[in-house]
């Protein structure tokens, strides 16, 4: 599986952790930068890029990090598309994906330790979409809202 990674000065150690990481079990990994720790960086530049590769189906999941995950989550669910979480147990992990198909998880680079990101995102990615009615009409009535132009 291909997976998109991306973060700020905030989320660099984590997301360097987490690259290797993923390389090392087999995933290719599709590194959006920040490439080298740049303490006036934005994440904006970084997660919202690889938040549209994800919604244009580029890349079928993505990490976004930042120094507590808050910013890149907002910034990421503003793209169309992408379902996004702030991810901090194995529970929602799995939930997330199964039930509301999400697509980016989204991590604290200031918060969450190296063991319990990487076990995080072995859940994340490992878990399917169950794909039952209720589930396919929830996404169907965020879709339309985010289809619409006035809120």
């Amino acid at each position: 599986m291909l997976v998109g990674i991306a973060a700020d000065h905030g989320g660099f150690e984590l997301k360097v952790y987490l690259a290797k990481a993923l390389k090392d079990a087999g995933y290719e990994v599709n590194d959006f930068g920040a490439q080298e720790i740049d303490i006036g960086d934005d994440y904006p530049d970084f997660v919202i890029p690889m938040a549209r590769a994800v919604a244009q189906n580029k890349i079928p999941r993505g990490l976004a990090i930042c120094d507590s995950g808050v910013g890149a989550c907002i910034a990421v669910n503003k793209v169309p598309g992408v379902r996004a979480a702030l991810i901090t147990d194995s529970f929602c992990a799995h939930q997330g994906v199964e039930d509301d198909d999400m697509n980016v998880m989204c991590l604290g680079g200031q918060i969450t330790g190296h063991a319990l990101a990487w076990d995080l995102v072995q859940t994340f990615l490992n878990a399917h979409f169950k794909e039952t009615e209720r589930f396919k009409r929830r996404l169907a009535k965020i879709s339309e809202l985010e289809n619409k132009v006035n809120i």
